[in-house]
């Protein structure tokens, strides 16, 4: 869903999708010592980099999926996301028990997060010209140009 918001971004926008979260090593204090694992490095260089994150994820087993925990443990005693306005987007009608938790873990991590901005499309099994179609209606473009513009305004607090 990010990246489909990409094409409706306000052009002084830009997002970014880190593709390699697969590609993290299971999270273990021992590893934490330098030199990092090169691509826990670049997610948190990107990260460090980055204005604000945006987090979209499915749920599995109405849980947050492994892969995503173990990006976000990589960072808990790191300093890239302690201010980091964070806000969340879901492309699911369903999901609310992996977002509560995703709450509840996001809010440990930031004193950045937003709990109030949220967008939800329900983009579920669709496929991704569905997907185009479905952020060309108009109701659906406002929605993603108002979410992006107030996450914009929560980061340049």
């Amino acid at each position: 869903m990010l990246r489909a918001l990409s094409n409706i971004a306000h052009p002084m926008h830009s997002i970014h999708v880190f593709e390699r979260i697969g590609d993290l090593p299971v999270f273990s204090p021992d590893l934490e010592m330098a030199p990092l694992p090169e691509t826990v490095q670049s997610f948190a260089g990107m990260i460090h980099q980055s204005d604000g994150l945006i987090i979209s994820s499915p749920e599995y087993v109405r849980a947050i999926p492994g892969g995503l925990k173990n990006a976000i443990d990589w960072l808990v005693s790191r300093d890239e996301i302690i201010d980091k306005p964070i806000a969340l987007m879901h492309a699911s009608h369903r999901g609310d028990d992996m977002l509560a938790q995703l709450r509840i873990v996001l809010t440990t991590v930031s004193s950045r997060f937003s709990d109030e901005l949220f967008l939800r499309f329900d983009l579920m099994k669709k496929s991704p010209a569905e997907i185009e179609a479905y952020l060309a209606h108009s109701e659906n473009r406002l929605a993603a140009a108002d979410f992006m513009s107030r996450f914009a305004a929560y980061c340049g607090q």
